[in-house]
């Protein structure tokens, strides 16, 4: 009998034993009665048998640690009342990754891998001091329905390698933690109970090609279970479902791998309708011609099976795509020789055609703009076993977001997903699981590839083909996937240039994605499209103009980490200029967080070191345009949403041209609304017939014209969903376009015509009445006092501020306002050390001064100046900034009589200071003022660099409600172009603010800025105190082309070559 040798768990070519051939993912029930229950409320076929649930369990820190066989058939793991057995076998559910069931720790590392300082090894070496096992036993009895036949067990997913026993007979072994390892028992089963025992090691050979960004989990974390066969079973199919080019006739082709011999049936319906029936027969040798001989041949437990191939023409295909995922049911009946039937087989079948044409990739004849996002597996829950439900949130959110694709990163997901995005229309990019970042990024510069791999190596080449052929055998019957990717960031090749061989020769329709080759381009073919991560949109530019063989798609991009995605419009806009381009995948789609407890017992969403485990890359985990924890969009998927738009609206007062980027569906498949807003308040909405074909433009006259009356407007024409979806609701907004005018008073000749003067919504709050009293200045030594009708207002000469605005008799402020030109840095302001190049903005706004030190401590240098016009008292005050150079700026108050203060910030520029995170003033307010309201864009926060997707409006929320969950407190929260704002209490008491002659940049939080930096986790904030007003002429853009050096783009930060100047009010209400 063999045994297993755990001495060969470090060699890269024992990787299988005893494994069965991978096969496509097809279910098969046992008639159609039970295809029908199990499709309608969800039923497994009686077919499979689960073993998920509660195992006995052992870990071990090492293997040497582990216990020694415990595997035999006569080793008891049912210790419970044993209370001289020293050895504990617990209890624990399956499937899971061991680290979030209470053993060994999930640990975070990006590049590095996970054993680096612990222990010195290279690849063909494993860590040994540390690389914890898990022994997991299970008991069975084979149901009574299954027995008699063929037995096999399927573990769906099990990290990093898995050895197997049954009865204590050695099974087998598999690695590659993302795809199914299948074994058959029926030779070692026993009548009565039986003893299954598996151990998994976390550390294989085969990680160090897991080097993936992500959590380094191990242990069984998909589902198990048992299954048998019928006497005819189809054990892999193949189904090609592609239009020849006219579009018009396609070719169904399924070949079938059978055991056993009899009939088959095929039956295609759409939308109920018999498109195809027809009965052959199986042959006992199958009908395919002699073949060449194979491209791989797996090195696995052979299934002899006989293959049989069938054809067929449909006619007037309904073609699948993302935007119209029109599927055809296939049923499949497999009978015995007597005509009994053996089993039935649902299958979903999308017609469609992919392929590069005059190197353009195309889809159905047109080119394809993939509007993408990575997507790592990953729950806050349970790590990389996520929930049905957490998955199909995640696709409802993805299409409700305009998001058209998913590369799998960097690994195959669980087989739901693919199932799903036939259904729901998302294309896919399926990729491969390797990546051996850590061993060759140092290599790129040294050109020492002693240890990179794959690379060449011969070693690693069998276990490379194998995980793309696992890859490819189980999902190769979806229609969502376009593009097989070889795997990421693991340099270039021969091994990997194999692998994607291996896909084009098992599979013409579909093109071979890899990106290494921009680190080493010796196997340049290895890719069909030129793949890139985090270039500029000038360096795409760059590389086509010199190199244009190959479409470009980027395949991550906008690295969304923290407060990010800054400038993405940049490379849509590219999609529809340059041909070449083809679009890209988002970097990513959510947090990678986990729930965990602080000190408090308060839940937090944990990341990187976290959980004690080193090394690390700390918060680099949380990239996502979704938050971890509940999985809801994050304020970065406003963007995402508009700028992966299929339809653009151009707005002017009274037309819209409606440019339709679909490339299949007619804009009168949705609903056209047109609305129109004064001053931030609707005032009409109409319907509005479109009818423009795919890839068309054409021009509508809006149902009203332009307005006549004193006012902003905002026309916003949108489109919506006529009909509910199985990814939303009937009404939900798919795209929008908006235009904003004013109409102006007429001004006679030598008056201002300023826009302030058209938005009147607040007149009656802010904008001062000539007729009201001028307020009475009251000079004294230490202050000066200005008081009006309902209020009163305090500058102190000894504190250098505003210390006192009392309105209604209530005091409205709880600190000096105080200039401000910083802002808590982003995860991509830490990435590109905007902190060491900005610092002296960060000391100037918590050190400036009223007080000129350099001329003594107190004295007339210090002094504010007052001056009293016609209507109203100005004060200024002088701050000296410790900056080096020194510099200073200039805060003056303007009082009117009905307590109105118009502020205005100025400052000379000193050149070798440069520009600043931010210009504007920050105010205290008591935390009882916890709602807001603004005229401006919005809902969610928005940036210089990132507002396309807002709309101007009227908006409010609670003032917490602002903080965005980031993993790392930072800047959020920020309105722009903002008209008008108030924060207000329960009772709507508060301070209003106002634009002078332009918009502002407003953001009211609990915290300030400061508070937020020192920061590194959410309940490291104080309790809350105060309500944090900052009103500014504005902040500069968040960036994210990348998160480790890119910088906000040069138009999105603030301008400080010429003297800058600020201004608006604030006013008790």
């Amino acid at each position: 009998m063999k045994a297993f040798d755990y001495s060969l768990v470090k060699d890269p070519q024992y990787f299988c034993d005893n494994r069965m051939e991978a096969h496509s993912d097809h279910v098969y029930y046992r008639d159609g009665n039970e295809m029908q229950t199990a499709v309608q409320d969800g039923t497994e076929t009686s077919f499979r048998y689960s073993l998920n649930g509660l195992w006995k369990f052992h870990y071990a820190r090492n293997y040497k640690s582990a216990v020694q066989g415990f595997e035999k058939k006569d080793y008891c793991c049912y210790d419970w009342d044993d209370i001289h057995d020293c050895t504990k076998w617990d209890d624990i559910r399956v499937p899971a990754h061991i680290q979030m069931e209470g053993y060994d720790a999930p640990q975070y590392a990006n590049v590095q891998y996970p054993w680096e300082g612990h222990e010195e090894i290279y690849p063909g070496q494993i860590p040994e001091r540390f690389n914890p096992v898990a022994s997991y036993v299970k008991y069975f009895t084979v149901p009574e329905h299954m027995k008699g036949k063929r037995l096999f067990i399927s573990f769906q997913g099990a990290e990093s390698g898995l050895a197997l026993w049954l009865n204590g007979a050695f099974v087998g072994y598999s690695e590659d933690s993302f795809t199914p390892s299948e074994f058959e028992l029926t030779d070692y089963l026993k009548d009565g109970q039986n003893k299954l025992a598996a151990q998994v090691f976390k550390w294989t050979s085969s990680s160090w090609c897991e080097d993936q960004d992500f959590f380094r989990f191990s242990g069984i974390y998909r589902d198990v279970y048992l299954y048998t066969v019928p006497d005819t079973h189809a054990y892999d199919l193949q189904i090609r479902a592609i239009p020849e080019e006219n579009l018009d006739v396609a070719d169904l082709e399924i070949k079938v791998k059978t055991w056993g011999k009899g009939s088959i049936a095929f039956r295609l319906e759409q939308d109920g309708e018999c498109v195809l029936e027809e009965k052959k027969s199986l042959t006992e040798a199958g009908n395919e011609e002699a073949d060449a001989e194979a491209f791989y041949i797996q090195k696995t437990n052979s299934s002899k099976t006989v293959q049989n191939s069938f054809a067929w023409k449909i006619n007037n295909p309904k073609l699948w795509s993302a935007e119209d995922p029109q599927l055809y049911d296939l049923t499949i009946e497999l009978y015995d020789e007597a005509g009994n039937i053996q089993e039935v087989i649902p299958q979903k079948v999308g017609f469609r055609r992919f392929e590069m044409k005059n190197g353009i990739m195309t889809l159905n004849g047109k080119r394809i703009v993939f509007k993408g996002v990575n997507r790592h597996e990953f729950s806050s829950v349970s790590g990389r076993h996520v929930s049905e439900e957490e998955l199909r949130k995640d696709l409802r959110i993805m299409k409700q977001n305009n998001i058209n694709a998913i590369r799998t990163c960097h690994y195959p997901d669980t087989s739901l997903i693919y199932q799903l995005c036939d259904e729901y229309g998302i294309y896919m990019i399926d990729e491969t699981n390797l990546e051996s970042h850590g061993s060759w990024d140092v290599a790129e510069f040294t050109k020492d590839y002693t240890h990179v791999v794959p690379h060449n190596k011969p070693e690693w080449l069998d276990m490379m083909l194998d995980r793309a052929n696992s890859m490819y055998q189980r999902d190769k019957n979806h229609p969502a996937i376009l593009i097989w990717s070889c795997g990421n960031e693991s340099f270039g090749g021969k091994d990997i240039y194999e692998m994607s061989q291996l896909f084009r020769k098992n599979d013409s329709t579909r093109l071979v994605h890899y990106e290494g080759l921009f680190h080493d381009r010796s196997y340049n073919d290895t890719s069909d499209m030129e793949s890139q991560m985090y270039p500029s949109v000038e360096a795409i530019k760059e590389f086509l103009a010199k190199d244009d063989s190959k479409p470009f798609i980027c395949c991550e991009y906008t690295h969304a980490m923290g407060n990010s995605c800054g400038a993405m419009h940049k490379y849509t806009d590219l999609t529809d200029t340059e041909p070449k381009y083809q679009g890209g995948f988002i970097w990513d789609y959510i947090d990678q967080s986990i729930y965990k407890k602080d000190r408090y017992g308060k839940e937090f969403q944990a990341y990187g070191g976290d959980f004690g485990e080193r090394p690390t890359d700390y918060n680099f985990s949380g990239n996502g345009i979704a938050y971890g924890g509940d999985r809801e969009p994050s304020p970065k998927m406003q963007e995402v949403k508009f700028n992966y738009q299929n339809i653009t609206a151009e707005v002017t007062a009274d037309t819209v041209k409606v440019i339709n980027k679909n490339l299949f569906v007619n804009t009168d498949t949705f609903d056209c609304k047109v609305t129109l807003a004064k001053n931030g308040k609707v005032i009409c909405t109409e319907a509005l017939e479109t009818a423009v074909e795919p890839l068309s433009t054409k021009e509508y006259k809006l149902p009203f014209g332009k307005a006549e009356a004193v006012g902003e407007y905002t026309v916003t024409v949108s489109f919506h969903l006529k009909e509910e979806k199985v990814w939303a609701s009937a009404g939900h907004e798919i795209a929008f376009g908006q235009y904003v005018y004013q109409v102006k008073e007429d001004v006679p000749d030598g008056k201002s015509d300023s826009a302030e003067t058209a938005i009147t919504a607040e007149k009656d709050v802010c904008v001062s009445d000539a007729f009201v009293k001028k307020p009475q200045i009251i000079r004294s030594t230490h202050n000066i006092g200005v008081r009006g009708e309902h209020f009163e207002v305090i500058f102190s000469v000894l504190n250098g501020g505003l210390v006192s605005y009392k309105y209604a008799g209530k005091e409205m402020i709880e600190a000096i306002p105080k200039p401000n030109f910083w802002r808590a840095p982003t995860d991509n302001d830490c990435g590109n050390l905007m902190q060491m190049r900005y610092a002296q903005w960060k000391i100037a706004s918590m050190y400036l001064s009223h007080k000129e030190y350099r001329k003594g401590a107190y004295g007339p240098s210090n002094l504010p100046q007052a001056e009293e016009t016609d209507h109203s008292v100005k004060v200024t005050f002088t701050y000296l900034m410790p900056t080096t150079p020194a510099s200073e700026c200039q805060l003056t108050y303007e009082v009117f009589g009905d307590g109105k203060v118009k502020t205005t910030l100025t400052y000379d520029p000193v050149k070798e200071l440069g520009d600043m995170p931010e210009f504007g003033v920050i105010f205290k307010f008591n935390a009882d003022y916890d709602n807001v309201q603004w005229y401006g864009l919005g809902e969610a926060e928005t940036y210089a660099d990132r507002k396309k997707g807002a709309k101007l409006g009227i908006y409010q929320n609670k003032i917490v409600d602002n903080i965005a969950r980031y993993m790392v407190p930072q800047e959020c929260g920020a309105k722009e172009e903002v008209r008008w704002a108030k924060v207000t209490d329960r009772k709507g008491r508060g301070m209003y603010f106002e634009m002078d002659r332009e918009s502002m940049m407003f953001s009211a939080l609990p915290y300030t800025p400061h508070e937020m930096e020192n920061a590194m986790h959410p309940y490291e904030l104080p309790q809350i105190h105060y309500t944090v007003v900052r009103v500014a002429k504005g902040q500069m853009g968040i960036g994210g082309d990348d998160s480790w050096g890119a910088y906000t783009h040069q138009e999105y930060l603030l301008n400080a070559d010429g003297k800058m100047e600020f201004s608006f009010s604030f006013k008790g209400i």
